[in-house]
């Protein structure tokens, strides 16, 4: 696994890509490859034994032609400032390609959260937001949930934020839990967006997913919601993954099981039913139809991507390939269809619950699902499209076509003024 890729230089040499199969000049281009601003605090946070500890965060808005900035929050000790500008700029043409009125934008805090307390984790959560609220807003910026936070942090954030502006503003963030103005289906958007990817993608290569064997890395929410709901679709999950390594049957999993086994034990290791156990470089080189990466980023490099066996490669995390890895897949004629397309379902459901919140409307969990299928398998379509006519070397190029037009289209159509 590459521990040197830049993220923040792998969406630039992304860009890049693209735009040699674009009519984009270089000035245009070069102004989609940086943030507009990046925010960096320093949090000091009294912890439970009564010291102060500071705390680094950062919050990168890439880019607001098409709309209000739009990303998550990540709680981990490798947050870094060029890793929150790369994410928030995969944010921008996320949004893009699923055709939603979002710019990006992405936050984070240099933290490992199982190192800190309930009551010290909301301190230095409602500390961030206390930095964020003059940047954030229902028009301006909306946070999210990402790697270790969820409805719980979020919650805090929304109830900081209306505190200090005495006001009531559900919109102000996503990801909430239903109580505190949460969508139906915002929970399971990640996975099921990758579920929907693979079953369009099977269906694009006149494969048939049932029986299918598939490798997921990466057991958190995206990636077990992908297990279950491709083991759903009648495939045949082989292994999965999380930081204490792999575990694999050759029968394969019950998806569901295996999550309550992490949930009791705090990791998929151990699982009783497994045939062996493995790293997660070895579950990424085995011999599937389908891997789903749905961990960090920089997960397969150049490298290990000549190891890659899988026939396709479907991303529930962010930027889980260097570029390397995708010149070694492409000349090998693997299939990968990228993050931005892949794991956007949350960034739709965040969506449709801002509309919600707006609205002052609760939509109906089977409704926010057929929205969100419909836009995903829509985005599918014009991907595969735009990859036939441009004659893209690869699925994730054709995907930055697609998303770079749509933002560059927005950028002239308002004009420039200083």
């Amino acid at each position: 696994m590459s521990e040197q890729a830049n993220p923040f230089e792998s969406l630039q040499e992304q860009i890049d890509d693209a735009a040699e199969y674009m009519n984009v000049g270089d000035d245009v281009l070069n102004r989609l490859k940086h943030p507009e601003r990046v925010l960096e605090t320093n949090l000091s946070v009294e912890t439970d034994d009564g010291d102060v500890e500071v705390f680094k965060a950062f919050r990168s808005e890439f880019n607001g032609d098409r709309g209000p900035y739009k990303g998550g929050i990540r709680y981990h000790p490798n947050v870094s400032r060029d890793e929150v500008k790369a994410l928030s700029g995969w944010m921008v043409y996320k949004c893009a390609i699923v055709d939603i009125p979002y710019g990006g934008g992405k936050g984070g805090i240099i933290i490992d959260p199982d190192d800190y307390s309930e009551d010290e984790l909301e301190r230095i959560t409602r500390s961030f937001a206390k930095e964020l609220r003059p940047f954030i807003g229902v028009d301006k910026d909306i946070p999210a949930p990402d790697v270790n936070t969820g409805q719980r942090e979020m919650n805090w954030i929304k109830d900081t934020y209306e505190t200090l502006e005495n006001t009531t503003e559900p919109g102000v963030i996503t990801g909430k839990s239903p109580d505190s103005g949460g969508s139906a289906g915002r929970v399971e958007a990640t996975g099921r967006s990758t579920m929907l990817t693979a079953r369009e993608a099977f269906d694009y290569l006149d494969r048939d997913i049932e029986g299918a064997s598939v490798a997921v890395q990466g057991y958190g929410n995206a990636g077990w919601i992908a297990a279950k709901l491709i083991d759903e679709l009648g495939a045949n999950v082989v292994a999965v993954s999380d930081s204490s390594g792999a575990v694999y049957k050759e029968g394969g999993f019950d998806p569901v099981d295996v999550k309550h086994h992490k949930k009791e034990t705090g990791s998929v290791a151990g699982y009783p039913g497994a045939d062996d156990e493995f790293s997660n470089e070895d579950l990424l080189t085995l011999d599937v139809d389908l891997l789903v990466p749905a961990a960090l980023e920089n997960a397969i490099d150049g490298d290990l991507a000549r190891d890659v066996q899988a026939d396709v490669v479907v991303e529930a995390a962010n930027g889980p390939l260097t570029p390397e890895a995708d010149d070694v897949l492409s000349e090998a004629d693997t299939y990968v269809f990228p993050d931005i397309l892949a794991n956007a379902g949350g960034v739709t459901v965040s969506y449709f619950e801002w509309v919600q919140n707006r609205q002052r409307f609760h939509w109906t969990e089977e409704r926010v699902n057929e929205e969100l299928e419909r836009i995903i398998t829509d985005a599918f379509d014009n991907l595969v499209e735009t990859y036939e006519e441009t004659g893209a070397p690869n699925m994730r190029t054709a995907a930055y076509v697609v998303a770079i037009q749509r933002v560059v289209d927005a950028y002239e159509e308002s004009g420039n003024w200083p």
